[in-house]
């Protein structure tokens, strides 16, 4: 079985940026149905990821991402901008997808920090969802972080993951 791929905006694929991480985790007895509203729900990030808080949604958007919605949140110690620019739910044989555009500091500003996050939710045969996480940056921070060791997105986004599948299990009940 062929697995699916993050699909990438002009300016944002990887190899073509600062910084670029990527993280899986394939768990079973889930299905993409139980994960899917923890990751488009951002007001719940904070209760299973602690490096997110303070998430807000602009106008009269929330709690649940839409493709076009613009929300801020923090993260790795940036307060970030962002705006969803791709919502495709799961369904019978298709992955979920979402993905958003994220801003840091001013336009041209030497602490401008620019990324594309994708998510990609689907299920697999013999009852396991496999989740994928890839960011790509461009700015001086991206160029820090890649240089930091251990990576600092690598292990945050890997934290994620994991939080992520333990609290799908915590709302079916298992400890």
């Amino acid at each position: 079985m062929q697995q699916n791929a993050i699909l990438w905006p002009e300016g944002y694929v990887p190899g073509t940026t600062d910084n670029y991480c990527s993280n899986e985790l394939i768990a079973a007895g889930l299905s993409a149905a139980e994960v899917w509203p923890l990751l488009i729900t951002p007001s719940l990030w904070p209760t299973y990821y602690a490096n997110s808080a303070n998430v807000r949604f602009h106008g009269d958007r929330g709690p649940v991402l839409a493709n076009g919605d613009r929300f801020d949140f923090e993260t790795f110690g940036f307060p970030v901008q962002a705006r969803c620019n791709e919502f495709v739910p799961p369904s019978e044989g298709q992955p979920g997808r979402v993905a958003w555009h994220g801003w840091a500091g001013e336009p041209g500003a030497a602490d401008r920090l620019d990324v594309h996050h994708a998510w990609l939710v689907e299920d697999l045969a013999g009852g396991r969802v496999r989740i994928l996480t890839q960011e790509t940056q461009k700015g001086a921070p991206a160029v820090e972080l890649a240089c930091a060791k251990p990576n600092p997105m690598i292990n945050g986004h890997q934290e994620w993951l994991e939080g992520l599948i333990a609290q799908a299990r915590r709302q079916r009940g298992e400890v």
